[in-house]
């Protein structure tokens, strides 16, 4: 078995009993690989990006816990460290994991993103976000006017929210 399907496991094992955040990093993990793949992502990169879709929301449960909050201020905070606790146990090399953690704890920030995975990882997350929590089109248009950059994350916004 590779690495991301080891991830994977243990991702399910991780949110066990709790379908919808399954099902959330799910649908984030196809996104951003598909968005990888279109941009033509180098393998190393594209297995960050994958991975980093798989764990991305691994800190929600220790935000609630400590700040009965899911925010994502908390979640960048408690997130690497229970990803990189999940990773070091399925065998990840460290600077992978040091990158995917990195991702973890910056993927609700949209100010200054410079790396094609940071992009593809906030770009896919929003794709499920803007489904699951109904957003309007007009929030939207302005997530995509301000945050989208990639071709491929943008067809696919349009595609799915934009087009009638």
């Amino acid at each position: 078995m590779d690495l991301v399907q080891n991830v994977l496991l243990a991702m399910i094992d991780y949110d066990a009993g709790d379908a919808r955040r399954t099902q959330h990093f799910l649908k984030v993990y196809q996104f951003a690989g598909l968005i990888g793949r279109l941009e033509g992502l180098d393998a190393n990169t594209q297995e960050i990006v994958e991975i980093a879709a798989l764990v991305h929301d691994i800190g929600i449960r220790r935000s609630e816990e400590k700040y009965h909050s899911s925010a994502g201020t908390y979640q960048e905070l408690e997130g690497p460290p229970e990803a990189e606790a999940l990773l070091r146990r399925v065998g990840c090399p460290a600077a992978l994991a040091g990158r995917v953690c990195w991702l973890v704890g910056h993927h609700h920030t949209y100010a200054s993103i410079s790396e094609p995975d940071h992009q593809i990882l906030v770009e896919a997350d929003f794709l499920v976000n803007a489904y699951e929590d109904g957003l309007d089109v007009s929030a939207i248009e302005q997530v995509r006017d301000r945050v989208f950059k990639t071709e491929s994350g943008k067809k696919l916004l349009q595609t799915l929210y934009l087009s009638k």
